[in-house]
């Protein structure tokens, strides 16, 4: 028996408030986390490689993987699907590790409905402002004008599902916003439903004390 549950964080975001930045920081304070590689159908961008970044897969057996239940969720973004394996993650929180999910709205409903919902911590991050938002885009210049343009008519309907998530950070400062993910976290490998353990403990020490009272 573990010393506790995985725990299914969950980070997200629209484009360019900064869940993926927080995602490093957070795999760099904890490297036991496991980070979920998501599959995708979409092209590999120069210097993705395949099985650390994306699992890159054609679309027939994305589909056909889905419909046998080996998704644990999955969405059509931007024209390409987009979904998390189940089998890595159910391994991991019956191992009693944690996994990592960047990913949007869509896939998050979708996991805390899973079978796996009881494990599922979910954090959105919102941005300071709209024009902040549109700002950090641009400044990352990995996407054309005419992306951009459809990333922030997209992101008013992510940031309306801002009300379905445990926590909420508004991202005006990434050092603060990192120190209070952390807390979060910390908290929450704490709560007494993730420590499967503290039953035998109790017990244990009862009968203790009945020894020593006896």
């Amino acid at each position: 028996m573990t010393d506790r549950r995985g725990l299914l964080i969950i980070l997200s975001s629209p484009s360019g408030a900064g869940k993926s930045t927080l995602s490093k920081r957070l795999l760099e304070w904890d490297p036991s986390l496991r980070f979920s590689v998501s599959a995708t159908t979409r092209a590999p961008r120069p210097g993705e490689v395949d099985g650390k970044d994306y699992h890159f897969m054609a679309e027939e057996q994305f589909k056909h993987d889905v419909i046998e239940g080996q998704m644990l969720e999955h969405a059509h973004v931007f024209g390409n699907f987009y979904g998390s394996p189940m089998a890595p993650v159910q391994a991991a929180i019956e191992a009693g590790r944690d996994v990592l999910f960047d990913i949007d709205w869509q896939g998050a409903q979708q996991i805390s409905n899973s079978v796996l919902r009881d494990f599922v911590l979910s954090v959105f991050v919102l941005p300071p402002s709209i024009a902040e938002l549109r700002r950090r885009l641009e400044s990352r210049g990995q996407d054309s004008a005419e992306v951009i343009a459809k990333r922030m008519q997209k992101s008013w309907d992510e940031i309306s599902h801002w009300d379905g998530y445990d926590y909420v950070l508004v991202n005006d400062d990434l050092d603060q916003s990192f120190e209070k993910l952390r807390t979060i976290v910390t908290a929450e490998r704490l709560r007494r439903a993730q420590q499967p353990g503290l039953l035998d403990h109790v017990r244990n020490l009862q009968k203790e004390f009945e020894e020593i009272s006896a």
